[in-house]
């Protein structure tokens, strides 16, 4: 597993990211010129009456100090443009492997999860960046270079500096060490409330429907309350830090100045030397205070970063094998030679067992089964969506796990029973999976799916937009446009998820003359819950509790399968069983 530097995120900008600091020293250095220069003209131009001086050492200090704002205005558009860049490649970096994950990998994270490392943890990374190329920079070289002009004006009073340093830093350290381990869990609870909150607006129909709003709402509220007791426990200790260090400074301002004015009674400091040295006591400070904000904002970067790290370093379950082949997919013929898969990875837990068919080229093989019989699960796992835990599935006579994902997922097209459509126009949607496809194609797809009717009846045909989730379309038009949709990219095999379960029985068996016509050639595996509409199938497979318990023609089960009759029956009746021969 290799190792994430953050580092290399910043190496394309190195040229920003080497200036930003360089910039911010220029402006330090200007800072530190300020008080020495103060210091002057109230010792050479104030207390002797000196006004010529007065005005050269002024003019001085405006050209130090526009100096000073050109570093700093520098140091902020360079760290900007490298600290941007650096979170829009991480993000594109951590979505592309999201893209990678298996669906056991996308079961691991869930999808609320996923989305709070992609937006709010990727922002704290970015913010550390720029903070990083900023104050991380300013505020070291700052403390420094204070204490040393500090101790070149007068020894002495920097004793006050030796006894208010130590105290910063032990206060600055106990109080970072107990907000890390909040700002963690104030991620984590985060996750659970988009969690929340992407299921009920995804199932906002349903919530509806059953009246279930007071519900969602008091699960949303008990998710709400967890992140913003969490997060008040750490802002908390955050909102003490500023009031004990500006405690802390103050009371080394006043000790400054009582002793500063007792060495100056005694003819030992001059004025401007104690200007000077309360301005640099000022800097030095303040540039401390800024590293323990700093500090701060690193724990809670460091917080998101190893969660995007999690997600970086998973390795993907399901990946191409080292001598992985494409092009070997041409007729479709797919084989399962016993197959057994289970989600939790246990023997005892599989959900399929021992699962052994063939389905040939050019024919159309039935799933059929109760819920829960493992008919999606089924299906699922030709396409490598999961990876079967014991057994083989053969495409041409190739175990799918020897070809190339890209090829496998192009040549094995699944319309699933929920119709995902993106948003964007119709036309977008159906050429989803071939791009290039021309509207003559596109037409030809939406012919054979039933859909072009009421696409041309839209006002603006194929350029209709699709809401999110084809919010704006019925079911029913929603699994045309799917199954349009991999009609289009002919593949060698076909997989039809119920797919046709929001339409009607004219519609469904239009959808499925067009498909013989159309895919002739090809491997047509359909799932279904209505057993006429797999009737005139090539071979039925039915399944029972994860196994295969017949296989065969409508007529051949309605003779020598029992679930089959039992399925037969519920669905059309015992009148029909009966016409059929069968007391």
């Amino acid at each position: 597993m290799t190792r994430i530097k953050w580092t290399d995120y910043l190496k394309p900008y190195w040229l920003p990211a080497l200036l930003a600091p360089l910039l911010m020293l220029l402006e330090v250095f200007m800072d530190l010129l300020q008080p020495k220069l103060m210091a002057n003209i109230v010792n050479n131009g104030v207390m002797t009456g000196d006004l010529a001086y007065i005005r050269k050492t002024g003019l001085l200090m405006l050209a130090v100090a526009l100096a000073g704002l050109v570093g700093g205005i520098g140091c902020t558009i360079y760290s900007s443009i490298a600290s941007q860049h650096f979170g829009a490649d991480l993000r594109k970096d951590v979505f592309a492997k999201v893209q990678s994950f298996s669906f056991r990998n996308l079961d691991r994270f869930k999808a609320g999860s996923l989305v709070t490392r992609l937006t709010n943890d990727v922002v704290q990374m970015q913010n550390l960046v720029q903070m990083t190329l900023r104050i991380l920079v300013r505020s070291p070289f700052l403390a420094i270079g204070s204490c040393i002009m500090a101790f070149l004006l007068s020894p002495k009073l920097a004793v006050v500096l030796v006894v208010a340093v130590p105290v910063l830093f032990v206060t600055q350290y106990y109080l970072i060490r107990a907000s890390f381990p909040l700002f963690s869990k104030v991620q984590n609870k985060l996750d659970g409330v988009n969690t929340v909150l992407q299921e009920n607006l995804s199932g906002i129909r349903v919530v509806k429907a059953f009246v279930r709003s007071a519900f969602e709402n008091s699960r949303f509220g008990k998710a709400n309350a967890e992140f913003t007791d969490v997060a008040v426990k750490a802002s908390r200790i955050v909102a003490v830090n500023m009031p004990i260090m500006m405690f802390i400074m103050n009371a080394s301002i006043v000790a400054v100045l009582w002793y500063g004015a007792d060495l100056n009674w005694s003819g030992s400091l001059a004025v401007g030397d104690l200007i000077a040295f309360v301005n640099y006591v000022t800097q030095l400070l303040s540039s401390l205070l800024m590293v323990g904000m700093m500090m701060v904002s690193v724990s809670r970067a460091k917080a998101s970063g190893d969660r995007i790290r999690e997600v970086l370093e998973t390795e993907p379950e399901i990946r191409d094998a080292a001598n992985a082949r494409t092009g070997v997919i041409r007729a479709g013929r797919v084989e399962f030679d016993r197959v057994s898969f289970g989600y939790g990875g246990s023997r005892r837990d599989y959900e399929l067992t021992d699962v052994s068919f063939t389905a040939e080229p050019g024919q159309t093989v039935a799933i059929l089964g109760s819920t829960g019989a493992g008919k999606s699960t089924l299906v699922n796992l030709i396409s490598r969506l999961y990876e079967v835990s014991e057994g083989a599935i053969r495409i041409d006579g190739v175990d799918i796990r020897d070809i190339r994902l890209d090829h496998l997922r192009r040549q094995v097209a699944m319309v699933l029973q929920e119709a995902i459509l993106f948003s964007g126009t119709i036309r977008d949607n159906i050429r989803y999976g071939k791009p290039e496809a021309t509207q003559e194609e596109i037409e030809e797809a939406a012919r054979a799916a039933q859909a072009d009717e009421f696409i041309s009846r839209m006002p603006d045909g194929y350029d209709s937009i699709i809401g999110q989730r084809g919010v704006n379309l019925s079911g029913g038009q929603k699994q045309r446009v799917s199954i349009a949709r991999a009609l289009l990219v002919r593949p060698a095999v076909l997989i039809l998820d119920d797919s046709t379960s929001a339409v009607d029985l004219g519609t469904d068996s239009r959808i499925q003359q067009a498909l013989k016509r159309l895919m002739g050639e090809s491997t047509t595996i359909v799932i279904a819950q209505r057993i006429s509409s797999v009737m005139d199938a090539d071979q039925i497979v039915v399944m029972d509790e994860g196994r295969i318990v017949a296989i065969g023609k409508h007529d051949e089960l309605m003779r020598s399968c029992d679930v089959y009759q039992d399925i037969y029956e519920s669905q059309l009746g015992k009148e029909e069983i009966r016409h059929g021969g069968i007391v």
